[in-house]
């Protein structure tokens, strides 16, 4: 099975499931679903970035300061963040801690959002379909190349919501 044949449940406004779909039909026709963005930082507490590879469904080559994905029909969010968390950072035994959600709304674009952060101290073998590039890299070494490079759009404005809800002492989550 490709990712664009992963079953996804479709959501409304309010993250109800009315329907299911293919992945690739939910990003071809802009269907809302569900995903979930993982902060992962290092035992040092640098963050990790990557780019993605140039086969990725949704913003190829872009670079990115979380890992995570879609979440897949019957999924919980907590299952696919650890799913995706460790997929993705290549380690096992990560415990992800979930944050908020928000509805991620852009042109084509629809998706509940579950942000979660997770510290990840073991070395990272990060999956090569996933991630062509990382680094880790602390909070200002992050700020300093924010307009250096082509972000994910969601990831971006993830990354502006969790410094906000962290600003606001996690009170400032929206729903």
């Amino acid at each position: 099975m490709t990712p664009a044949d992963e079953i996804l449940d479709i959501v409304d406004e309010n993250d109800e499931v009315v329907g299911q779909a293919p992945r690739g039909e939910a990003t071809t026709r802009g269907l809302r679903h569900r995903c979930v963005f993982v902060e992962a930082r290092d035992a040092t507490g640098r963050l990790f970035v990557h780019r993605r590879t140039a086969t990725k469904l949704v913003f190829p080559s872009h670079h990115d300061m979380f890992v995570g994905g879609v979440v897949g029909a019957g999924e919980s969010y907590d299952e696919a963040a650890l799913r995706e968390a460790e997929e993705e950072l290549g380690v096992s035994g990560l415990r992800p801690t979930p944050l908020f959600k928000y509805l991620y709304e852009s042109p084509g674009h629809s998706w509940w959002s579950y942000v979660y952060e997770v510290r990840c101290e073991l070395p990272v073998r990060p999956q090569v379909e996933e991630v062509a590039w990382h680094t880790f890299l602390t909070d200002a070494e992050l700020e300093g190349c924010l307009g250096d490079r082509t972000w994910v759009p969601d990831g971006l404005e993830t990354y502006h919501r969790l410094r906000a809800f962290r600003a606001d002492g996690g009170a400032g989550a929206t729903a």
